[in-house]
């Protein structure tokens, strides 16, 4: 098949590189205008476009895929289907229905399950067990097409947002192969979707990230897993911002109020949370790396002795 491929992120890029090992032809790439990045913010390419340029694949970076001009284009590539992954644009319906079999999408959920932006994330904040990847046929709703495909992976309990990420990325590049070829031999079951089951899948922002000591340890712990490695969550101690990349926790309470540092050893810093206690594992200062609590403890002791607090 003559295939057109709508991406941006690494996740996207890696299902390209699942495509262009299939025999399916890939004669076009979508992917977002070109972002300033570093000091000099200077522009950048995304993970998509460098994979396509060292193909020598055509990359149309278009701001919208409204205008009737970009439909025009869209026509005259000739495409039998459009894989979007990632993508960050909408489609509108006639782009939906230019290619001879339309549009399909990887959706790192196991739909209707956390549809919408951040389905990686929210699933192991939400405490979810197992995740997977759908491919869907693409419509006018937010991840609502009908399913073609699924893969299954389990959420172990050190998962974060990166490591699931990678999983992702193992199961859906060739569950989209699969896709690809059933698709073209006209052997693909559309499934719908039980919209009384989805869940939406908000964007993060980073005041999401602060820490809020009243919660118990377990949320915490996997709320710090689901938001590492962006935008990474954080909380103040006396006025400073720390951020916590990894922790642990504990079932069992202090006499303490949430917050307050109940114990520090050569290798950890146990905070009391609103029920059990979180156990900081990597920390990182202001104006500091992220390092292991061992060595913060070797040179920064006094920070978190045990009769501070964090604020709430």
């Amino acid at each position: 098949m003559r295939i057109i491929f709508a991406g941006t992120p690494d996740f996207a890029a890696e299902h390209l590189r699942a495509v262009l090992a299939t025999e399916h032809e890939v004669v076009a790439v979508y992917t977002q205008p070109d972002r300033p990045s570093g000091r000099g913010r200077k522009l950048v390419a995304g993970p998509v476009k460098q994979l396509a340029m060292e193909h020598d694949i055509p990359v149309f970076q278009p701001t919208s895929l409204k205008p009737e001009s970009e439909h025009q284009q869209l026509v005259g590539l000739n495409a039998d289907l459009m894989v979007v992954v990632a993508y960050g644009l909408i489609l509108p319906k006639a782009v939906l229905n230019i290619p001879k079999h339309g549009c399909i999408n990887v959706h790192a959920s196991l739909l209707p399950r956390w549809r919408g932006a951040a389905p990686i994330q929210r699933a192991i904040i939400a405490g979810d067990s197992r995740t997977g990847v759908t491919i869907m046929q693409m419509d006018v709703g937010l991840d609502t097409g009908d399913m073609l495909l699924k893969a299954e992976c389990a959420i172990d309990p050190a998962d974060t947002a990166e490591s699931l990420h990678d999983k992702l990325i193992s199961i859906g590049q060739p569950c989209l192969q699969q896709a690809l070829n059933d698709i073209e031999s006209g052997h693909i079951n559309p499934v719908h979707q039980d919209n009384s089951l989805a869940c939406y899948a908000d964007k993060l922002s980073k005041d999401e990230g602060k820490i809020d000591w009243q919660l118990p340890a377990a949320q915490l712990d996997r709320l710090i897993r689901g938001f590492n490695p962006w935008p990474v969550a954080h909380a103040k101690l006396d006025d400073q911002v720390i951020r916590i990349w990894q922790a642990g926790y504990e079932n069992g309470d202090s006499d303490h109020a949430p917050g307050h540092i109940t114990d520090i050893s050569k290798d950890s810093i146990k905070v009391q949370c609103g029920q059990g206690q979180l156990v900081l594992d990597i920390v990182q200062l202001p104006g500091s790396k992220a390092m292991p609590v061992t060595q913060i403890l070797n040179s920064k002791r006094e920070w978190f002795e045990q009769h501070r607090t964090f604020q709430l």
